[in-house]
């Protein structure tokens, strides 16, 4: 996993989303799952790298998701929100992941699913019969083919719309689409909003296995921000009422963030082409300098494997390059520092004793992507504090890091925090700015023309969660969603 700024080294991340009345703002607040930097850090490296690991096996499987059979390659988000959904309204904490193509809770008499969780929350399984806007959908109705581009062809009348994923570290989740009401908070000023509520399909959970099932940090299921017509960002869009556009900031000096749905017009961001057909966000990279002269490395290595180009993902904590290129990089690192001696730390993590200011001892890290758009990763980025004077550097060798040794290039939140990222999906276009994300963004209401300031938010202090770090999370609609994919 990772690391982030002023010498605290960010673990998984645990969103949970709360409405606080007296400033309209929806906030995150987030939850380390494994705890805090400082003393004690070495003992979970391995965990931090685990999960890592986890997340790249099922990431990266080659399985197609499809009605009845195996699925689209889903992530495991870092992060969770607590979303209201049903008629009477019940919370439910879901973890929020761009790389997953559909959100689906557990739901009541399921097999496998899990009852307790180690993250001090109260686990809720979903009970269409509880609800009273609550209704299954049907293999025969234009969703269910929809969703998948695909017709069911075991489908009689009337049936469930079912699914199946099953993911590369053999974890696997199945069940049926239901559609219901979720509430959401549309932005109508600055740092204000309103509820409302939209007619949203999920995945209804009815059996899981493996990691889904077992893992002690369990949540009650996964939103997805994919690219898929599945994702929850594309219904939204279907209708028309929000733009496929969505963007998140993350905080990396002071804690907090920004995640917001709408289309971002300050600050200006520049942005490079998605690949197309990739079930993640991939970008082509066209070479990585270290204090300002390139790496001399083949820029071909970037598109090796079955993986096209690089992959941005913000549920990832490190950043994982080729062999060739890691090995490159980490020997620049230390051309300023000839007399410093890297030590392992649990076997894998190359650490330094130093005393002085980091980013005066060590090189400024930039990638260059198509569309000559430049992303910069500063020393207190990549290096992490673990001991006293002790530094852990970020950056993995990707062959070493999943079962088959692919050579994949992946940029994870070691790369992304304290900028801007924005996912244009109309666009089919990825952009970042560096920017304060304590700060705020404005975004731009696009029936009435209107720009509204979305303000970042820290409720670290609050007493119910001993959070260290939160998002501000707003949904920027054009209309009333009370009738939304009905």
């Amino acid at each position: 996993m990772d690391l982030r700024r002023k010498g605290c080294l960010i673990l998984l991340l645990v969103l949970v989303l709360e409405v606080k009345g007296d400033n309209n703002n929806v906030v995150f607040n987030v939850k380390h799952k494994y705890g805090g930097r400082g003393s004690g850090v070495h003992s979970v490296l391995n965990e931090l790298k685990a999960h890592d690991s986890r997340r790249h096996g099922r990431m990266l499987a080659a399985v197609d998701f499809q009605l009845g059979g195996n699925g689209q390659p889903t992530d495991a988000a870092l992060y969770y929100t607590k979303l209201t959904i049903g008629t009477p309204s019940k919370d439910y904490h879901i973890q929020v992941d761009t790389g997953s193509d559909i959100l689906w809770v557990n739901c009541a008499g399921c097999a496998g699913c899990p009852s307790k969780s180690s993250l001090g929350i109260d686990l809720t399984l979903y009970d269409l019969k509880g609800s009273a806007t609550g209704k299954t959908v049907s293999c025969d109705q234009d969703f269910c083919t929809d969703m998948f581009n695909a017709s069911y062809s075991d489908c009689r009348v009337g049936s469930p719309c079912e699914y199946q994923v099953t993911y590369g570290d053999g974890s696997s989740t199945s069940g049926y689409f239901v559609k219901d009401y979720i509430h959401f908070d549309q932005v109508s000023g600055d740092l204000q909003t309103t509820p409302m509520n939209g007619s949203i399909a999920f995945g209804c959970s009815s059996r899981q296995s493996g990691e889904l099932g077992s893992s002690t940090q369990a949540v009650d299921g996964i939103i997805g921000f994919g690219q898929a017509n599945s994702s929850l960002i594309s219904q939204l869009a279907v209708s028309g009422k929000v733009k496929k556009v969505f963007s998140h900031c993350l905080d990396g000096n002071n804690g907090g963030g920004i995640f917001a749905i709408g289309q971002v017009v300050q600050p200006k961001v520049k942005s490079t082409p998605l690949v197309p057909n990739e079930p993640h966000y991939n970008v082509v990279m066209k070479g990585i300098e270290v204090n300002g002269k390139a790496l001399d490395i083949p820029t071909t290595i970037f598109d090796a494997g079955s993986n096209r180009g690089t992959i941005i993902d913000s549920g990832t904590t490190l950043a994982y390059l080729p062999n060739k290129v890691y090995s490159a990089l980490m020997s620049k690192l230390m051309v300023k520092q000839p007399d410093l001696t890297t030590h392992l730390v649990e076997g894998s993590f190359h650490c330094v004793y130093y005393s002085k200011k980091i980013d005066d001892g060590f090189p400024v890290v930039t990638f260059q992507f198509a569309n000559s758009l430049s992303l910069n990763v500063y020393p207190h980025d990549y290096l992490f504090q673990v001991g006293e004077n002790e530094w852990c550097i970020g950056w993995q060798d990707s062959g070493m890091q999943t079962k088959d040794g692919k050579e994949i290039t992946l940029l994870g939140d070691l790369v992304l925090s304290n900028k801007l990222v924005l996912y244009d999906l109309e666009d089919q276009s990825i952009g970042w700015t560096e920017y304060n994300c304590s700060s705020s963004i404005k975004v731009r209401d696009g029936t009435s023309g209107k720009v509204y300031t979305v303000g970042a938010h820290n409720i670290s202090s609050a007493s119910t969660l001993n959070s260290r770090m939160v998002f501000t999370f707003f949904i920027l609609v054009i209309s009333i969603l009370c009738n939304l994919l009905k």
